[in-house]
């Protein structure tokens, strides 16, 4: 069967693909199938949850690996908080129930007794005294932790990180999106000043702005949230925004600045160097396994998911083409000593890690089944191959119909090349796609215009519009009542206050009041 990739954000030209449909015909529906084509996750029989299979986790823990060598040349240490907390913790802080409230899972029995009729039901008995709160963030239980461990200037800053999972009760859920129970990391610091509070919130926020651009090659603007924007409870709150090939908007992290809100309400209390009794300041901030998602949608295209060569769990796989079973030995000694030579290459700190796909299904079948999940090269090795000494390279980045002959000396030579290639160019792509979909917009019926489909689908009952919209450059007054307007009437949302970003820079007149504005916002519709 031929195939071929179409264009990014869902080209005109009508070819045979891999995804039905395609990311211009259906593109919510594109990736729930890219998902399972690439074989990362599926739903669970637990609703609203998500089973991560071994090549999403695989991808998750290159996540991980880098993030956490990042966090870690930054001074943090890793250490682990309960699942549970308290609902007097989270009580404690007014701005933060009040924002997590609608999404908690509560225990509230810790033993199930057989019920009448059979099955079995929470012993009235056992009913806990305080009810628990699944965790859906930690502040408030490190918060706990944090005030024991603190007493002095000494004990700071306190710098930490936590890999866990949370559970947030949402009702539509989308896998790595959106979903009941996720994996994420989060970071907790204290400090003795707010200076030193603020730096490292910022800091953070670079550090997660570096990884997305250079490991996930995915361009993102950073910069403060708006107030009714912020985290529940945080005196400031930073993002970075990243464009997805619908245009729309993913916030793929953020980091807290959370003044002494928290510390005074967990009780986190120091001696100074002057011998006064004060609050420390604290930070958060955090990513999650949305960050999948985000890979998922800035760079796969119609034959499945493309991996960033930076991240990929496997860089190449060989792919042994046999010729009946006395060619096994031949090709299969040079396939093993390709693969050793390739392993002692290191890219990026890491040596090449290569799978060699024994498989016995269909050679078609079995690159098809490589290019839906993404690796960044095939290669095959056939019997006149090895009497050549030479393979047939492809690149994920390209057509797969775009295959080329390699001396095999030749590819262990410039494999990092290759790979560093793919890297910079997926980047670059992604690049002149949010470029090509981000408007300087400076009158209202402009922006209703830009954000409004011409057409709508209905799918099962959910509506489905054209792809439409990017990132609107708008000034903005920071009035909360026309955040609330631009949500109701158009499903929009201020993403961030960009900095470093020369078309946002300058004042001007708020677009909807007039008001003085600094400078622009981004305006996005968003996941």
């Amino acid at each position: 069967m031929s195939k071929g990739s179409g264009k990014q954000g869902g080209g005109e030209a009508k070819v045979e693909t891999a995804i039905k449909p395609t990311r211009g015909e259906d593109y919510a529906e594109w990736y729930q199938q890219v998902v399972r084509a690439a074989d990362l996750a599926e739903n669970s029989v637990v609703r609203g949850c998500m089973v991560i299979k071994p090549w999403g986790y695989a991808l998750w823990e290159r996540f991980q690996a880098e993030l956490d060598a990042m966090f870690k040349a930054t001074g943090h240490k890793n250490a682990y908080f309960p699942l549970f907390i308290p609902k007097s913790f989270l009580e404690k802080e007014a701005e933060h129930v009040e924002g997590f409230a609608k999404e908690c899972a509560v225990v509230t029995h810790h033993r199930l007794v057989a019920a009448e009729g059979g099955g079995l039901m929470p012993d009235p008995r056992a009913k806990l005294e305080e009810p628990l709160i699944v965790r859906p963030t930690s502040e408030t239980i490190i918060g706990a932790s944090f005030a024991q461990w603190v007493q002095s200037y000494r004990d700071l800053p306190l710098l930490i990180n936590q890999w866990a999972n949370v559970v947030r009760w949402e009702l539509r859920t989308r896998l790595f999106l959106r979903t009941a129970e996720f994996l994420w990391q989060e970071g907790h610091t204290a400090h003795a000043t707010k200076e030193e509070a603020e730096e490292e919130t910022r800091k953070m926020l670079e550090v997660y702005a570096t990884f997305a651009q250079d490991y996930m090659a995915m361009p993102v603007y950073k910069g403060p949230k708006t107030a009714s924007e912020r985290f529940p409870g945080a005196v400031d709150t930073y993002s970075i925004e990243a464009m997805m090939q619908d245009r729309k908007a993913l916030q793929a992290g953020t980091s807290h600045f959370l003044g002494q809100n928290f510390a005074k309400a967990s009780g986190i209390r120091f001696q100074s160097k002057n011998e006064t009794e004060e609050y420390a300041w604290t930070t958060s901030w955090g990513v999650s396994t949305r960050l999948v998602g985000a890979l998922v949608m800035s760079h796969a295209d119609d034959d499945g998911l493309v991996v960033p060569p930076r991240l990929a769990p496997q860089h190449l796989v060989i792919l042994p083409v046999l010729r009946g079973e006395e060619t096994r030995e031949a090709v299969m000694g040079y396939v093993n000593k390709l693969a050793a030579e390739l392993r002692e290459v290191r890219y990026h700190g890491r040596s090449i890690d290569v799978e060699i796909d024994q498989r016995d299904i269909r050679g078609g079948e079995k690159n098809w089944d490589w290019i839906k999940r993404g690796i960044p090269l095939r290669v095959e090795v056939g019997p006149r191959d090895v009497e050549s000494d030479a393979v047939m390279v492809s690149r994920r980045d390209r057509s797969p119909k775009d295959k080329r002959s390699m001396p095999r000396a030749e590819l262990v030579a410039t494999i990092c090349r290759e790979l560093d290639e793919m890297q910079a160019g997926l980047f670059q792509r992604a690049l002149a796609f949010r470029a090509a979909n981000t408007r300087v917009i400076d009158d209202e019926a402009e922006l209703y215009d830009f954000f409004t489909p011409k057409s709508v689908k209905n799918v099962g009952g959910d509506e489905r519009p054209e792809i439409h919209g990017g990132f609107a450059l708008v000034h903005f007054g920071g009035d909360p009542e026309v955040e609330n307007e631009l949500r109701d009437k158009l499903k929009v949302t201020v993403r961030n206050i960009p900095e470093g970003v020369p078309e946002a820079e300058g004042a001007g007149k708020c677009l909807f009041t007039g008001k003085p504005s600094p400078q622009r916002v981004i305006l996005a519709k968003s996941y």
